[in-house]
């Protein structure tokens, strides 16, 4: 059952990246969702257009997406916006990115697996799914991970950093949020968008959940 476990939830049934560096669809799609939602049609279309993609708002990408195009949407993104702004729509299409591969991605057996699991288990199992598919996050980047307290995920030359990496936190915390433990943080101590040679996120159970479970065994 582990063997099987194990080999679902490292496929979770990816599109097959191609030989040009390229990112999973859905960071362009959930983006232009996310942007209608919060701002309307128009400012959707100023920023595809912007970014030289306006015919993915009408046609959205079912393949991969050039990794240089994925970039430039999103620093048209944050030229045309408010910085702020620009990071909660960053952020909110980040959070639709991991329910789409919940939804599509990850098979059933796995994820009920996944949620059955004490997160000591579970938390390596879709560490493996997410270097499996390095390519959905990482483009050309190199992405290693690493199992512990806390667990790590590491992009070195992070071809899609923007401030903060909010996109890349907001996939994490949700995917982890579901699958492992709904009491978790991911703290993004250093990042290619300010110079340093990888994206690190470190994945923990949140400090209230710690909190609540000391004072339960208490």
């Amino acid at each position: 059952m582990a063997e099987v476990l194990a080999h679902n939830a490292s496929t979770m049934e990816p599109i097959h990246a191609e030989s040009a560096p390229a990112v999973g669809p859905n960071a362009v799609i959930q983006l232009g969702e996310a942007l209608r939602d919060r701002l309307g049609d128009r400012a959707a279309r100023d920023v595809f257009a912007h970014a030289g993609l306006g015919h993915f708002l009408a046609n959205p990408p079912s393949e991969m997406v050039d990794e240089d195009a994925v970039r430039g949407l999103f620093r048209s993104l944050y030229h045309l916006l408010p910085s702020a702004t620009a990071a909660a729509i960053a952020a909110e299409a980040g959070r639709r990115t991991a329910d789409y591969l919940l939804a599509n991605r990850i098979p059933g057996l796995a994820r009920a697996t996944l949620r059955s699991l004490p997160g000591r288990l579970a938390a390596p199992l879709l560490l493996s799914a997410i270097a499996s598919n390095a390519w959905t996050f990482a483009g050309s980047g190199t992405l290693q991970t690493r199992a512990g307290s806390p667990s790590l995920i590491e992009i070195a030359d992070n071809p899609i950093a923007i401030p903060g990496c909010v996109w890349h936190v907001a996939v994490f915390k949700t995917l982890f949020g579901a699958l492992v433990t709904p009491d978790v943080e991911v703290h993004h101590p250093q990042c290619c968008h300010a110079g340093a040679p990888s994206c690190r996120f470190e994945i923990a159970p949140a400090r209230r959940g710690i909190r609540r479970l000391t004072g339960l065994l208490g």
